[in-house]
């Protein structure tokens, strides 16, 4: 059997050839896998390196989108008791306190310190306002009780266009027509001791009275009201809290 010479590698152009593109692969793919190494590390890095609050501003937009639509109808809730202040059988001073009270609950009462004060200093004023202009105002001209309770039914019964005599509709038209009608009418049949015209004198300028008074107290009270509302505006307006 004839005996074949051994190939070697360092003479054989073939082993040499083969060893040289083996050589390049390797080399090519070592390249390959340091220079994705080193890309896929950079990227990393990056990610890394961004900002924590690129998560957090959703939580943060929607709470502060909350507390200003709070915020807003609370307002809106005052302006609705600063016109309840000024007309009767409407909520006035109470309504704002208690929007107030609910604001605080929400996001603290530390900057409500002076809405807060003002708000209720205006609610025990009007309380005050209220028997001045009602109770003092109506026994100036000499008014009994009867006069005092005919004046608030006539006033419920014109505010709500519920008298006969008063199918207007205009709630403020009824409410101070029924006012003096209900004092006048109450007055004049609890006055039994007087003359005819003297009765008569006597029922009008108690009805006049205590429409007057009513008018004047609710003016004042709905000036607390509005003084309530622009302090809350001004010392806790948007920005200050958000």
């Amino acid at each position: 059997m004839p005996d074949f010479p051994a190939l070697d590698p360092t003479t054989s152009p073939l082993l040499q050839g083969l060893s040289g593109i083996y050589s390049q692969v390797i080399q090519w793919v070592a390249g390959l896998v340091n220079s994705s190494s080193n890309s896929l590390s950079q990227i990393g890095h990056n990610i890394a390196s961004l900002p924590a609050q690129v998560q957090v501003p959703t939580a943060i937009d929607t709470t502060a989108a909350w507390h200003l639509a709070l915020y807003w109808l609370l307002v809106l809730i005052m302006v609705v008791g600063v016109i309840g202040a000024v007309v009767p059988a409407l909520p006035g001073i109470t309504l704002i306190v208690g929007a107030m009270v609910i604001w605080g609950l929400v996001v603290g009462f530390a900057g409500l310190k002076w809405a807060l004060g003002v708000a209720i200093a205006a609610l025990i004023l009007s309380f005050v306002i209220d028997y001045l202009a009602g109770v003092l105002g109506a026994q100036r001209v000499g008014a009994s009780n009867w006069g005092q309770i005919g004046a608030f039914i006539g006033m419920f019964f014109g505010l709500f266009g519920l008298l006969p005599l008063l199918p207007t509709g205009i709630p403020l038209l009824g409410l101070l027509v029924g006012t003096v009608m209900g004092a006048f009418i109450s007055e004049f049949l609890h006055r039994r001791e007087l003359k005819l015209l003297q009765r008569v004198k006597q029922s009008a300028k108690v009805g006049l009275a205590i429409v007057v008074g009513t008018l004047v107290g609710n003016v004042l009270q709905g000036i607390l009201a509005l003084i309530s509302l622009i302090v809350f505006l001004v010392t806790t307006w948007p920005g200050s809290w958000a």
